[in-house]
């Protein structure tokens, strides 16, 4: 049996995977003194690739100076190791339990590009109210919601509101 035909296995029960969750994040805070996150490692990721390309504007755009500004180097954080750890936590999962595949979830009545299509569009207007709002929903809900941060449950409440509104534009894609 290859690695990647292997049975798949079930999940892992929701409440044990949250207390992982919460030890894992209580970790980070007291390790590293920061919490979990992912959307300012794809700013970084962002800023590094136009430092590569055009020095000049990273230099003329305030947003991307403090990043990578100079002889700053936008992957020096921490929270790039953890975007990439998580990605390779996530592959090594898949590849363990057997859901390592590629597959579309999709209702009936959408096609598989139309699919992939709204999915980068959702996940750019996304990753930009992400940024706007000073971080994603691993970092808002868990690291800032952990701490009680007031600013992160608003965020939170928003966007649970926002998506629970959309979807009923969206639900015959996939009813």
């Amino acid at each position: 049996m290859s690695l990647f035909n292997r049975p798949e296995k079930a999940y892992v029960q929701p409440y044990l995977a949250g207390a992982i969750l919460g030890v894992v994040l209580f970790l980070a805070f007291l390790l590293t003194g920061n919490g979990l996150g992912s959307s300012g490692a794809t700013s970084r990721l962002d800023a590094a690739l136009v430092d590569a390309v055009a020095p000049a504007h990273v230099d003329n755009t305030p947003y991307l100076l403090k990043m990578a500004g100079g002889d700053k180097n936008p992957l020096d954080d921490w929270i790039v190791p953890v975007f990439f750890g998580a990605l390779l936590g996530g592959f090594s999962s898949g590849l363990r339990n057997g859901r390592l595949k590629l597959t579309t979830t999709k209702g009936p009545n959408i096609s598989n590009r139309k699919r992939w299509v709204m999915s980068f569009l959702g996940g750019v207007v996304f990753l930009y109210g992400a940024r706007l709002a000073r971080g994603c929903t691993s970092g808002q809900a868990l690291s800032g919601g952990a701490t009680l941060a007031a600013g992160s449950w608003v965020i939170m409440l928003c966007i649970f509101a926002s998506a629970y509104g959309l979807a009923y534009f969206v639900r015959k894609l996939w009813l």
